[in-house]
């Protein structure tokens, strides 16, 4: 049974360097405070804002990264319910094909750091992208997967394939 709780629709972006390290927050603030997490945020919905100017425009607020829709390539979407029994997301996930030139300033939200790929799973992540999200990105980021996730506190959260799609370039 769905529980009542508001819906959020945002964005996270995948950045790497040209050392194919990526760049990630430590986050100041909730959710995900204290967590390692890519870059993103809401959508701006009072002013109709795409997925897609989303992405670009948290980028360039986060870490002053200037990107075109041509630098992003969608290739998740994920309906998470019951997140921290707080709210439920519709999030939409990007592979930024530009490489980020240099370790950005510190902001309110967080601090950045490089990560490689291996160390990953080594970091503090929040439950959902550990389980479902950095897996998908490493095997599909180039392709586009839909996801339902029941992230119900005090389980394991249960992820669903709804549709995938290869070899989407």
């Amino acid at each position: 049974m769905a529980i009542a709780l508001p819906y959020k629709i945002s964005t996270l972006v995948f950045i790497r360097d040209a050392r194919g390290r990526f760049l990630l927050m430590l986050r100041r603030k909730d959710p995900n405070k204290g967590l390692w997490s890519c870059l993103g945020g809401k959508l701006e919905m009072d002013r109709g804002e795409s997925p897609f100017e989303c992405a670009i425009r948290e980028t360039r607020e986060e870490c002053g990264m200037e990107l075109q829709e041509t630098d992003l390539h969608l290739f998740c979407i994920i309906a998470e319910k019951n997140y921290e029994a707080r709210n439920h997301w519709l999030m939409f996930l990007f592979n930024c094909r530009k490489p980020v030139e240099s370790l950005p300033a510190d902001i309110d939200e967080g601090l950045f750091a490089f990560h490689a790929p291996e160390a990953i799973d080594e970091l503090p992540l929040p439950e959902t992208d550990r389980d479902a999200l950095w897996p998908v990105y490493f095997e599909h980021r180039d392709d586009f997967i839909m996801l339902r996730a029941d992230c119900t506190p005090g389980r394991k959260p249960l992820i669903n394939v709804e549709e995938s799609l290869l070899n989407c370039r």
